[in-house]
């Protein structure tokens, strides 16, 4: 559905940086050195991917280069600032705005140290929200309400294709089987690489 200008919409990313808002509040300090679904990261640290990753696709969405968006996501383990719960949110904001602009699916960007359409990187950006918000979400034992639309558009951009997830390069994991009739939630995050039935501990 067009803009009443006539042009096409952006990409909402609101949902899912709302879901992220609302599990940092309630991240407790004594957790950040816990487990999550990340094998390499602690909750710190995956604190500090999501933090990066915000920036990353911001920037990403503006077409900026430098920095943030030519370095690879696995240089080296995100190092969490001192000031991540004041500094997050208004990224997670600055995020969604910048996505909202039709331009921002136009032509080509960078994020990750890789070229790619403007639209994969705003799918990919809407799916890093998703699939990270349940990895803190599962990590420090809160709820995670996935919204329709990011669960759909996650689920078809991870669906099995002809990509290779088992080199050292690879983003996801091997997809995990889950029973038939699994819920949607679970079904994507399987095809992540992930055990939907995780918990810290595993």
């Amino acid at each position: 559905m067009d803009t009443p200008d006539g042009t096409a919409p952006g990409l909402d990313l609101e949902p899912a940086a709302r879901q992220i808002r609302e599990l940092v509040r309630a991240v407790d300090d004594r957790q950040l050195t816990g487990p999550t679904p990340c094998p390499d990261y602690a909750v710190r640290e995956l604190l500090g991917h999501l933090l990066g990753l915000t920036v990353a696709f911001r920037d990403a969405a503006h077409k900026r280069s430098g920095p943030t968006t030519d370095t690879p996501p696995t240089a080296a383990l995100p190092v969490l600032p001192d000031d991540w719960r004041t500094a997050l949110p208004p990224l997670l904001d600055e995020l969604v705005e910048a996505w909202r602009s039709p331009e921002a699916l136009e032509g080509m960007t960078r994020a990750g140290g890789v070229d790619l359409p403007g639209a994969v990187a705003g799918a990919v950006a809407r799916n890093e929200l998703l699939v990270h918000g349940w990895d803190l979400a599962r990590s420090t034992g809160q709820e995670f309400r996935a919204d329709a639309a990011s669960l759909r558009a996650s689920e078809a951009m991870l669906a099995p294709g002809d990509d290779d997830r088992s080199g050292p390069g690879a983003i996801f994991g091997p997809p995990v089987a889950v029973p038939a009739g699994a819920p949607q939630i679970d079904r994507v995050i399987a095809l992540s690489g992930r055990r939907p039935d995780w918990r810290p501990g595993d």
